[in-house]
């Protein structure tokens, strides 16, 4: 709860996403962007994203939008520690003379360990069977990897719509038009700018971005799930990012000094109907 709430606080970045790596990319969430001209380097992972995995980027994560799941058999830690403390107290037993579990005694030391060894393979083999299945089982409503993720191309009118979007949302933002920002972004990223717009107001402030100047973008990465298409531009624009209070003063930020940044934002769009609207954003470096 605490990493939740210290992700909404507006920070030294003041514009749409606070500086914060937030929101979904369907089943490619969790996976690093590819690199671009225009951001050459590493990505920040999500700070924040409705896609909740544990793990970090190129490993198994939970998808939203019906997004697939890698397909790595996955061990079950403690039943794996489980089989491997069954065949250790065995291994030990025997090396140390006594059979395995320690063994019988007198005549029957033969046949208690014989009964041993069946016991002991039978519990094994079932517990490996039960392992093996659940490694291979899928989720419901899931698909392999790779299956219903093909690449797509974007066109000319595709690239304009995202330049106006960039400029669009930073005016939806400053004037606090949460209406016009969910036809502009995902009910993920409308949640989370509603937060952050919150926590400005408790405080008695407001963000005001505006002169937004796109300088350069190109294609990361585009590919379809199911019915959707997304889209991970990186994008360098500029801007004047300032932080009133209730009064119109400056408390932050400069509205002489231009602010240049460079960031990935993704967009998704249904197949064949509605417009690209944002369901991403990602911090370089």
């Amino acid at each position: 709860m605490l990493a939740a709430t210290s992700l909404s606080l507006p920070g030294a970045d003041a514009r749409p996403g606070g500086g914060y790596s937030i929101g979904s990319r369907g089943g490619r969430t969790y996976s690093a962007p590819p690199p671009t001209r225009t951001s050459p380097f590493a990505v920040r992972p999500m700070d924040r994203s409705a896609a909740q995995s544990a793990a970090p980027y190129g490993t198994m994560a939970n998808r939203p939008y019906g997004g697939a799941y890698n397909g790595y058999p996955q061990r079950h830690p403690f039943m794996t520690g489980f089989v491997g403390g069954l065949l250790g107290a065995g291994l030990f037993g025997l090396l140390s003379g006594h059979g395995l579990f320690w063994g019988f005694h007198g005549l029957t030391s033969l046949i208690g360990f014989l009964f041993q060894v069946a016991i002991i393979g039978a519990i094994v083999l079932w517990l490996l069977r039960r392992l093996g299945g659940a490694s291979r089982r899928i989720p419901s409503g899931s698909v392999a990897s790779g299956g219903g993720n093909t690449t797509v191309t974007i066109t000319p009118d595709d690239y304009r719509a995202f330049q106006r979007l960039l400029i669009d949302i930073q005016a939806a933002w400053s004037s606090q038009n949460l209406r016009a920002l969910s036809t502009m972004a995902t009910p993920e990223m409308v949640s989370i700018f509603n937060e952050q717009l919150s926590e400005y107001a408790s405080r008695g402030a407001r963000n005001v971005t505006s002169g937004v100047q796109f300088q350069q973008g190109d294609l990361s990465e585009a590919w379809r799930e199911r019915n959707l298409t997304y889209a991970t531009v990186a994008m360098r624009y500029s801007l004047f990012d300032i932080t009133t209070d209730m009064s119109g003063n400056v408390i932050d930020g400069s509205s002489t000094e231009r602010l240049t940044v460079t960031e990935l934002w993704t967009f998704v769009k249904a197949d064949g109907q509605g417009n690209w609207v944002l369901s991403a954003i990602q911090q370089t470096g």
